[in-house]
């Protein structure tokens, strides 16, 4: 049988299927800050009603178990239909979402773990790894987020490593960054990034490793509030003496 025969064979197959199967999985994951110890992961999922028609018992199977993996990383979850699922995680900064995202999308522990397995077989699968860094500088802190998603897993390869046939068309996968001032888009690779406002909005492709980067400030409560303090202070100091702290004389 030779390769010509398979193509002219299977290909009004796949593209029957990827006609009736277009728009399968709609898959969004959230980062919001609100302020520098106050934020969420919010990932919302909405699976096509062909999909579930097909894969009925796979799709309720995953949807569950994100669920409940949220649920072991403090969070809660919203059944909006079978098809549509959104999970809320919280965090309090940025070390605290880095160990969440990476725990959330990488199970290690026994409890995780076992919940990931549990589904057979996942029907998406994102492999990622998410790293921070923080710099504080009294008033103010900046702050370097960089995402690594692997979905090659999502494609199928040519051998001189093309992607040849790519669920694109069944996959809308988005990650976005909203934060209380507009964070600056640093490298991305393949991800195409778009500012809306304050929201950073990368769309991945299916089929290759996505690399986003950017940093953002956030506003340092403690900083500001001890500033405020010694102002405060200087200015009943001068007040009652009519000079600031090692200053001699007095003002007129």
């Amino acid at each position: 049988m030779t390769l010509k025969f398979v193509a002219r064979r299977f290909l009004p197959l796949m593209i029957v299927l990827l006609t009736l199967l277009s728009g399968c999985v709609k898959y969004d994951v959230r980062v919001n800050f609100k302020d520098q110890h106050h934020g969420e992961i919010v990932q919302t999922i909405i699976l096509g009603q062909r999909l579930t028609t097909l894969n009925k018992e796979e799709s309720e199977q995953w949807l569950d178990s994100i669920e409940q993996r949220a649920k072991l990383l403090g969070g809660s979850a919203k059944r909006f239909s079978p098809e549509e699922v959104s999970v809320t995680i919280p965090f309090n900064s940025s070390r605290d979402l880095t160990k969440k995202f990476n725990q959330f999308f990488n199970p290690t522990s026994n409890s995780a773990t076992s919940i990931a397995q549990g589904e057979n077989s996942e029907l998406l699968q994102l492999e990622s790894k998410m790293i921070t860094r923080q710099s504080n500088l009294i008033f103010f802190e900046r702050n370097y987020i960089n995402l690594n998603v692997d979905l090659r897993a999502l494609g199928v390869l040519s051998n001189q490593g093309n992607v040849i046939v790519s669920p694109g068309s069944l996959i809308d996968l988005e990650f976005s960054l909203k934060t209380p001032w507009a964070a600056k888009p640093l490298i991305t690779s393949n991800a195409e990034v778009t500012p809306v406002g304050n929201q950073l909005i990368w769309h991945l492709q299916p089929g290759k490793i996505n690399t986003l980067e950017a940093v953002f400030w956030l506003p340092s409560y403690l900083g500001i509030g001890t500033g405020i303090i010694i102002v405060l202070m200087l200015l009943g100091y001068l007040f009652k003496y009519k000079r600031f702290p090692g200053v001699i004389g007095t003002l007129p």
